[in-house]
């Protein structure tokens, strides 16, 4: 039987946590491969499991009328993970910018300790009764780190949108998307992202992935989804938009 579990590791002042998981069936795409919904969801569920463990869990938060929201993500594929693999998350806290959280995130092969995923992403701190961003420096249930360290990955920055984007389609927000922020989990835009993609691009052997939150999509919206496809640079952009206001922009980079 599988026995999975969690611990800390201090280095300097970085407290990173470790959560060990498998990727089951219902995870994979029709590759066998984790899916980029499922890859941010887990991601997003180990950030806040280290905050749980700490006593910053939701609760905690919202009796204090903030909240943390995914605002950049960026990840590299080493060797995405597959069907029945064992892996363990790690994940830390970083030197904070003076709006945004900095997140890290490896994904490895439990067996080997093979890294098969790095990642790098900032979190908002919102004042949830004006619905203000709020300055890091204010948030003061821990003691923030001052440590900064290389990642292997594209850094999490803004996204250029090309000219010759086209709406591939239009579609509603459904109670299936949203989470208990009452909008749409970040991890559903993963999903919207490939489900744009024609099907000869699904197979690609991708090896970088960059999404940046804009706007809530909330219950009963429609949203636009917008393609443009590059095959000399091998980029894909893929973003969002509710009408005019933009709703979140993603790149996908293949071999």
């Amino acid at each position: 039987m599988n026995e999975f579990k969690q611990w800390y590791e201090n280095k300097e002042d970085l407290i990173q946590f470790h959560t060990q998981s498998q990727i089951y069936f219902c995870q994979c795409d029709k590759n066998h491969q984790l899916s980029l919904f499922e890859l941010l969801r887990m991601v997003t569920d180990a950030a806040v499991e280290d905050f749980t463990q700490r006593a910053m869990d939701y609760n905690a938060l919202t009796d204090k009328g903030i909240g943390i929201l995914v605002s950049r993500q960026s990840f590299r594929f080493h060797k995405m993970p597959h069907g029945n693999q064992k892996i363990t998350i790690k994940t830390w806290e970083e030197k904070p910018e003076p709006l945004q959280f900095t997140r890290s995130y490896e994904i490895y092969d439990s067996d080997t300790n093979e890294c098969l995923v790095s990642g790098d992403s900032r979190w908002l701190l919102v004042d949830l009764e004006k619905r203000r961003l709020m300055p890091i420096k204010n948030f003061t249930m821990r003691v923030p780190p001052q440590t900064v360290t290389e990642h292997d990955c594209l850094p999490p920055a803004k996204i250029e949108l090309p000219e010759n984007a086209v709406m591939a389609v239009e579609r509603p927000i459904w109670y299936s998307d949203i989470d208990g922020n009452g909008h749409t989990n970040n991890a559903r835009y993963g999903a919207f992202v490939i489900d744009v993609l024609p099907d000869e691009y699904r197979s690609k052997q991708f090896t970088d992935f960059k999404i940046n939150f804009s706007q809530e999509a909330m219950l009963g919206q429609r949203i636009q989804l917008y393609i443009s496809i590059n095959d000399a640079e091998k980029k894909i952009t893929v973003f969002g938009k509710q009408d005019s206001v933009l709703c979140f922009e993603s790149e996908l980079f293949w071999k």
